[in-house]
Formats: structure tokens, sequence, C-alpha cells
């Protein structure tokens, strides 16, 4: 085991933010800017290499729980967590697994807003790391160029695939297709359960997180109507 070589921070207590100590904070969001926070170094290891290490740290959080790892049903769990959070649900943390995007003339001159709705996401909430699981609505009126409509969805499952804040992945989401599609014109709403908030903590399963982000023509009354018309039926 490598408990010996671990460093731990005995008093969690000491980090504060405004005044505020780590447990006055609690359960609250914390949303510090537009970027997933990042080491430089994020990429200075292999994805090879980082699933090594993360196995041995994850082997190393079962036997402090008191897991018997020569069982079965566990002695490959360490390994499995490792790939799924490199691989898997963590992926969009890596740059070099953003959707590669083509674009297309608006051939057929269509000129009012396209709406993919009800994208099905998966998350992961950075302060319990505990998924958010839901839906999210997309809407864009052309400039001249248009996208292929799967692009949308990878476009969300990239930036959910990385610990998240729910308003941080629909400002990531809108800002990333107004730079593509080249226009203002963008609106993305999210609807999402959190199940640092259902399954621990207030333990409230009945509640859900609705975000939303309009630009361009969607600021207006009644194109935010004219889209919510469409989610609506």
């Amino acid at each position: 085991m490598i408990t010996e070589t671990l460093k731990v921070k005995t008093n969690q207590n000491s980090y504060k933010l405004h005044d505020f100590s780590n447990d006055d904070i609690g359960d609250d969001h914390l949303y510090t800017g537009l970027e997933t926070p990042m080491r430089k170094d994020a990429f200075k290891i292999s994805d090879s290499e980082k699933k090594e290490k993360i196995a041995l740290l994850f082997e190393e959080i079962m036997h402090v729980m008191g897991l018997d790892l020569t069982d079965d049903s566990l002695k490959g769990t360490p390994e499995r967590v490792a790939k799924m959070y490199i691989d898997e649900i963590f992926s969009g943390l890596n740059p070099a697994n953003k959707p590669k995007i083509a674009l297309f003339e608006n051939k057929y001159q269509y000129k009012q807003m396209l709406v993919e709705k009800n994208i099905t996401f998966y998350s992961n909430c950075e302060h319990h790391f505990v998924p958010i699981i839901g839906k999210a609505h997309v809407a864009y009126i052309s400039s001249g160029k248009v996208i292929g409509l799967s692009k949308l969805n990878r476009i969300v499952q990239y930036y959910s695939k990385r610990p998240q804040v729910q308003e941080r992945l629909t400002n990531q989401i809108a800002e990333d297709l107004k730079h593509i599609l080249g226009t203002e014109d963008i609106a993305v709403i999210i609807d999402a359960k959190h199940l640092c908030v259902s399954s621990r903590g207030i333990q409230d399963d009945t509640s859900a997180t609705v975000t939303s982000y309009y630009s361009g023509a969607f600021n207006k009354p009644e194109k935010i109507a004219e889209l919510q018309n469409y989610l609506n039926n």
C-alpha cells in the first residue's frame, strides 16, 4: 500500500474563501469562471500513466474504507475506475477528444431557428464527484453555415464529460457554438438533476436545476417565447 507516501491534509477547515471556511460553504455552488480549472501541466503524462496512478490511489481509498481487495468482485475495481475516469466520464478534460466539426453552406436558405432538444447527457459535480443527469436544448440561427445535427449532441457530450458546474457547462456549450458557427444567435437551456442534492446532503429527489444562455436574436422576448413553444410541443 502507498499510505506512507501520501501527504494527507488534516485540517480542511484551514481553507478559506472570502472569509468562509470549507464547512461554511458546504454544498453551495462555486462558479469560478468559464474555463474548467486545469493545471498547466495537466497533460504532461500520458493517459496510460494517469490510469496507472489513479488505480493505485483508488486502491488506497478502498483499503482505507476497509474493503477486501482480495475479493474476486473488488480486486479489479481500481483499474476499472481508472479506465472509466480517463476514457469515459472525464474524457472531456482532454482537448484531444474534442469533436471535429465540419460546417456546410446553408443551401436551403433556412433562416429560422433550428432547435435540437432533449439531448441527454451525464456529467459529474465537481464538488462531490457524483453524477449530474439531464437534458440540454440547443438552438441557433444560421449566419450562412450549418452544422450536422449529431455534432450538436457531441459538443454537449464533450463539455459534460468533465467535473462540472451546471452554469459553466451551459456557458461553455454556448460560447463554443458561437465560435464554431460564427453567429451570436445561440440559445442553450439545461435541465438537470444533481445527485449531490438527491442522493446525499439534503436528499431532495424531486428538485431539478435549470440554466439558460441567450445571445443575439434570442435576447428578444418573442424569440424566447418561440423557443419555449418548440420545447413544450
